[in-house]
């Protein structure tokens, strides 16, 4: 694995670190690789939940500006940086999307253009107050990429999408708060350990009803009502064989709180 990406697993929750502070995490071919690498390790590991996090002042600050400087002046054939963005930003952001366990994005300072679409493409999205968010596509002449067409209007609605993406305005982590870009906003000086609580919640839940319900959750918004339910059903049955399932009962009914092991 790239050492632009870095993995540690411990009591079920792995965090993958965005490893470039000098380049404040920006989307380089290195760093796109090894978090796609950093997510197979993750997916066939005993993890129960995922953090993202960046290294440094800055969560990512987006595309690879380098790269898009050597396309500018010719130095790099525009038909290579457009198969570059799709085989780099375009599949990690997929594989993020797509990753079966929860994910939490753990943002302080900014994330921008692509690295606010790698925040939004997790599941949550926990903030320090310092934290800001910016879809600043713009600001460098560019259309939007990374998936902000898919992820953006999903999250915000269409209209403020629109919004962001023609001002590249960046917002605070409060603002970002307003619009659900992130799910909650915490003080500096308490971050970590807030992050961590939150994360523990979800690291010691049922992980196989968790896995479904996620699924479920995205598969929903493609779906009618009819086809959503019986989908439930399938995944109920499922979940009915767990032995989470079978502790939370037997919890429930003893008037105590459950000891989930993930299986």
């Amino acid at each position: 694995m790239s050492d632009a990406v870095l993995v540690d697993i411990e009591d079920g929750v792995a965090t993958i670190t965005l490893n470039e502070p000098d380049r404040r995490n920006a989307f380089s071919m290195d760093m796109s690789a090894g978090l796609r690498d950093a997510l197979d390790e993750v997916e066939e590991s005993d993890a129960r939940c995922v953090v993202i996090e960046g290294a440094g002042d800055a969560f990512s600050a987006g595309g690879d500006v380098e790269l898009m400087s050597q396309t500018a002046t010719g130095a790099v054939p525009l038909d290579e940086s457009v198969r570059t963005l799709e085989k780099t930003t375009s599949e990690t952001m997929a594989r993020v999307v797509a990753f079966p366990l929860p994910t939490v994005a753990k943002v302080e300072g900014p994330a921008v253009g692509a690295g606010a679409n790698l925040a939004i493409a997790c599941d949550v999205q926990l903030a320090s107050e310092d934290a800001a968010i910016g879809f600043v596509f713009r600001e460098v002449g560019l259309a939007v990429d990374a998936g902000t067409s898919y992820l953006l209007p999903r999250v915000v609605g269409t209209n403020v999408a629109k919004e962001l993406v023609f001002t590249g305005e960046v917002l605070g982590a409060e603002r970002a708060h307003d619009l659900g870009l992130v799910n909650h906003v915490y003080d500096a000086d308490e971050f970590d350990e807030r992050v961590d609580e939150f994360v523990a919640r979800i690291a010691t839940g049922p992980t196989v009803a968790l896995r479904h319900s996620k699924r479920l959750i995205d598969e929903g918004l493609r779906r009618t009502v009819d086809e959503a339910m019986v989908a439930e059903a399938t995944a109920q049955g499922l979940c009915f064989d767990s032995d989470d399932h079978a502790e939370g009962v037997t919890a429930f009914v003893e008037s105590r709180e459950p000891e989930f092991e993930g299986s």
